[in-house]
């Protein structure tokens, strides 16, 4: 399935883009898709943590991802 993944902060930096148009396998989770992005940028592994939104709302990693949804990586955000 064709997925649209937006990318903020150091996400946007790792990967060289703030949006990035991905396939995955169908019945793909967020865990799954993590994983996925992981794989193909190794960088994004020193992310402990990061929120992510789909369709506007945050969604956990168990959440099943569908054909055409808007996904957005938001890493943490420091500042004083």
């Amino acid at each position: 399935m064709k997925l649209k993944i937006a990318l903020f902060g150091i996400a946007k930096e790792i990967v060289g883009s703030s949006v990035l148009d991905l396939d995955t396998p169908d019945q793909q989770s967020v865990a799954g898709l993590i994983d996925q992005l992981r794989a193909h940028y190794p960088a994004l592994r020193e992310l402990t943590s990061f929120a992510v939104a789909v369709n506007s709302d945050y969604a956990t990693d168990d959440y099943q991802l569908q054909e055409r949804d808007e996904v957005a990586l938001i890493p943490p955000v420091s500042g004083g």
